[in-house]
């Protein structure tokens, strides 16, 4: 089991990874002449561990049922077709994490 200092240790690291790869996403969507608040965006994947929800496929579903308006997604065709979700909660059955 890891100690409160190694976990803080970690979280910080892992922050500081978050804020680096969201610059760098910044530095290229501005060069591709298109600004997009990324604290309003996030992939699935990290949408999936903000909201609770089990797993990615989930979202995924949603997306493709129309669950998660259209105008809520978006494709980053450039940074490997990356799909990218508005991060506010979209109200569905049972698939939240227990």
């Amino acid at each position: 089991m890891k100690t409160k200092e190694e976990l803080r240790t970690e979280i910080l690291n892992l922050m500081s990874q978050a804020d680096s790869t969201i610059k760098e996403a910044q530095k290229y969507l501005i060069a591709q002449g298109e600004v997009v608040d990324l604290t309003e965006w996030v992939t699935i994947k990290e949408y999936c561990k903000r909201f609770g929800i089990k797993n990615t496929e989930t979202v995924s579903n949603w997306i493709k049922r129309g669950v998660i308006p259209a105008e809520d997604t978006m494709v980053i065709e450039d940074l490997n077709n990356i799909r990218m979700v508005r991060a506010k909660e979209y109200h569905v059955g049972a698939a939240k994490a227990t």
